[in-house]
């Protein structure tokens, strides 16, 4: 059974953005294409523990096993040498990508404290969103008592759009809550 978020697209997003954007062919209508989960853990370098229990959450968030970041260089200031574990990252495509879009958008995002929207701005000039989460336990399925430590992380949600506009149309349609527009003083 497909997860309903994809139902959703199928069924109403895709033929609603078709018509407000004026695209006849199918395969131009913009679509989410991946989401890619990052957790940079930068204590990992004075204690291994710390990266295992980031690969322990990034597994139970995703559904998924995430595979290791090493370091691009050495820094001799924070201890850092090239090739070092000093994160780990994940990316969710088809099925497991729309259940946790559906998951960030409908619980995660309204569990984050004094929460009032994401930004608009957080584009990356081809329709791809990016957004950080400063607390890993807004994810229902964490333990508290095995994460004490509070660990933050990057979520891209890469799409087709081929603006930010067109990027911000089709994430607004599946119902991720953004902040209201600013509008000009003084109007």
């Amino acid at each position: 059974m497909a997860p309903r978020l994809q139902e959703r697209y199928l069924d109403e997003i895709r033929q609603q953005l078709a018509e407000q954007l004026g695209i006849e062919n199918p395969m131009a209508i913009p679509r989410v294409t991946k989401i890619i989960i990052n957790m940079g853990v930068g204590s990992a370098v004075a204690d291994k523990k710390n990266l295992e229990l980031a690969f322990d959450a990034m597994t139970d968030i995703a559904g998924q096993r995430p595979v290791q970041t090493l370091a691009r260089k050495s820094i001799a200031g924070f201890k850092l040498r090239e090739g070092m574990p000093i994160g780990c990252k994940v990316t969710l495509r088809r099925q497991r990508m729309y259940e946790f879009l559906d998951r960030l958008i409908s619980i995660v995002l309204p569990r984050v404290r004094d929460f009032r929207g994401v930004s608009r701005k957080a584009f990356d000039g081809s329709g791809n969103y990016s957004l950080s989460l400063t607390e890993q336990l807004v994810f229902p399925e964490l333990n508290p008592d095995k994460y004490t430590k509070p660990q933050g992380m990057n979520i891209t949600i890469v799409t087709s759009a081929k603006s930010n506009e067109h990027g911000l149309l089709l994430l607004e349609k599946f119902g991720m809550p953004f902040r209201a527009a600013q509008t000009p003083a003084g109007s």
